[in-house]
């Protein structure tokens, strides 16, 4: 097993410790597929249900004072953002676990998980915490913030298919696709 040591400087201190090559290979990997599992099952569910909508939430779960209740009241009934949430869910899914275009399904995913947090605020804009599951910080930040981390290290580098696209002549010859995968 190969033992690195990281050195960087982060908020203004220097930081060293040492790790395993191997056991952060497998810890990404692991978060990559888990995360991605979470996803797709859940668009799979909405999709494989024929009554699923997004208005019932929309319009009846949003806790009272949000502060974004018309953003969310003006997107109930819009076929639009129910496909965006079922598919776009899928999608993102099956792109972590493959380990395909990750850096690109971390940011929409990311995206989806800070709507979700914002439709939970309570209370008017002064007033909105805490939420239902911590006072700041609950499940979609965490999940925000998992899905930053896989795009961040280029997730899909290890054991999933960017680690191909990125040797491909296409990606070779136009580096910006990297933006992409990873």
């Amino acid at each position: 097993m190969t033992i690195r040591t990281l050195s960087a400087e982060l908020f203004g201190r220097k930081v060293e410790f040492e790790y395993s090559e191997k056991g952060i290979g497998y810890a990404i990997t692991i978060a990559r597929v888990a995360m991605g599992w979470i996803f797709f099952q859940s668009g799979y569910d909405k999709i494989m249900d024929p009554e699923w909508t997004a208005s019932g939430f929309l319009q009846f779960a949003i806790p009272e004072g949000n502060p974004f209740m018309d953003l969310w009241a003006g997107f109930a009934g819009s076929t639009t953002v129910d496909n965006l949430v079922q598919w776009g869910m899928l999608l993102i899914g099956a792109s972590l676990i493959l380990g395909f275009l990750v850096r690109w399904a971390a940011l929409w995913g990311a995206v989806q998980m800070v709507l979700f947090w914002m439709a939970s605020l309570m209370g008017g804009l002064g007033d909105f915490l805490p939420l239902e599951h911590g006072w700041v910080i609950d499940d979609h930040l965490v999940y925000a913030a998992l899905l930053y981390f896989l795009g961040a290290v280029g997730a899909g580098r290890i054991l999933g298919l960017d680690a191909r696209i990125e040797k491909s002549e296409f990606v070779q010859n136009n580096a910006w696709v990297k933006f992409f995968t990873g």
